[in-house]
Parts: C-alpha cells; sequence; structure tokens
C-alpha cells in the first residue's frame, strides 16, 4: 500500500450532496471562492481535506479537479454524490464504489477504429479507478458493490437509454461528472476513487428530486471513515 495521504480533494456537483457532509465534519478552516468554484477546508483525522463544489456536468468537474491539484496541492481525489441506477439490481439509496467509469458520449468512433467511449491510447473504453483506493472502500464499506458507472453530460431518466447503457458497458449506475474528474487526476498521476449513493432508478428525475438528500446522507459515516484510512 502506498504512503498515507496528507492532502485530500473532494470533488462534489451540489450543495446537496455536500451539505450532510460539512454537518458532520467539524470546524472548517478554509472557505473561499476560487473563480466558479467555492472550496472548504477542513481537518480530519490529521489530514487537510479540501472540498470543492464543482457544479454540474463534465467540464466543471474537471476545472474544479485541476483547480484543487494547481492550487491545494492534493495527493488523492475523491468524488462522492449521487448517482442514477441502470439497472434493478442496483436499488435506491444503495451505495456503491466505482471501480471503472465510461464517458460514453465520447466518440471518435466516425475517424479513428475504436469503439464509442475509447480514448487514445486506452486499451478499454472502461477507464479504471485506483485499484488499491478500490480495495480500502471495500474494507469499509463492505456491503457495497464495485461496479463501472456511465458518466456524460445528460441526466438519464429514459428506460431505454439505461438499458442501453447496461447492454452496451456494463455499466450499473450514471452520473455526470466522474469521467472529468478521472481524466484530469489520471494526467496528472493522482489517484482517484467515487463514491456514490443512487438517488434515482426508474423513477427519473422526480424520484431524484424526492430522494436526492437521503441519498447524500448514506455514505457520510463511510466517508468519513475511508478518509481515516487514506
Amino acid at each position: 500500500m502506498r504512503k498515507k495521504v496528507n492532502v485530500i480533494g473532494m470533488v462534489v456537483a451540489m450543495d446537496k450532496e455536500i451539505t450532510p457532509f460539512m454537518a458532520t465534519a467539524g470546524k472548517c478552516f478554509l472557505q473561499e471562492k476560487k473563480g466558479p468554484f467555492l472550496v472548504f477546508g477542513y481537518e480530519l483525522y490529521g489530514k487537510k481535506v479540501y472540498l470543492v463544489r464543482s457544479g454540474i456536468g463534465e467540464i466543471f468537474a474537471s476545472s474544479a479537479t485541476q483547480m484543487l491539484i494547481s492550487e491545494y496541492g492534493v495527493e488523492l481525489i475523491l468524488n462522492f454524490g449521487v448517482c442514477g441506477s441502470l439497472t434493478k439490481e442496483v436499488g435506491v439509496l444503495d451505495t456503491v464504489i466505482v471501480g471503472g467509469i465510461v464517458h460514453y458520449d465520447f466518440d471518435l468512433s466516425g475517424i479513428d477504429n475504436v469503439a464509442v467511449g475509447q480514448y487514445p491510447n486506452e486499451e478499454s473504453v472502461v477507464l479504471k479507478t485506483d485499484e488499491e483506493l478500490i480495495e480500502l472502500c471495500k474494507k469499509v464499506m463492505v456491503k457495497s458493490e464495485v461496479v463501472i458507472c456511465a458518466s456524460a453530460d445528460k441526466f438519464v431518466s429514459e428506460k431505454s437509454i439505461k438499458e442501453r447503457l447496461y447492454a452496451d458497458f456494463g455499466a450499473k449506475v450514471c452520473d455526470m461528472e466522474s469521467a472529468g474528474v478521472l481524466l484530469t487526476a489520471k494526467g496528472y498521476g493522482i489517484p482517484f476513487v467515487a463514491i456514490k449513493a443512487v438517488s434515482d432508478g426508474e423513477g427519473g428525475a422526480e424520484e431524484f428530486n424526492a430522494m436526492v438528500r437521503s441519498a447524500s446522507e448514506q455514505y457520510i459515516s463511510a466517508l468519513k471513515e475511508i478518509i481515516k484510512e487514506f
């Protein structure tokens, strides 16, 4: 196992996803605005934790990740928040560990001999998160499944799209930020892992609006234990 980290970066899209963590994280030693982002600083278990509210979507998430690396020197990136379920195997309020991400609206298939979602110099459409961090998360979140997440700038509510993403990529959940976070972190050699709680399934947007707060509360205790282990 790699050495313990001292500075952790956390990328979260929305206030609704951040609030439950902030309510239990203790005293905030830093709150500042960096461009379009709000950054909060905490000290947990002898580590500095910089939490950024990125805003929704891959571009904001990628930019926020870059900012954490450049401005705060984070040694590890953790993305948490809510996600949608693509299969009945993963239910609302379930928590999952993201082991791989497919950026499914990235498509060079028209000009290169590659599959939809495949990046140049990558062997697979599935971009892996950090294996050591996955194992650490599994020790804490013993009942949580390791899944593939389909990520793109679209809120997925249509049943046909959910079925296609599951069939084409084996993805069991979807979100709108993790691909951007992973790609940026990977480019700098920063280990990355994502933890998600399911806020919606077949109920789509209506279910999301009803359950997003409850879903955001599901991973808080596990999240703090994982930070302690880092």
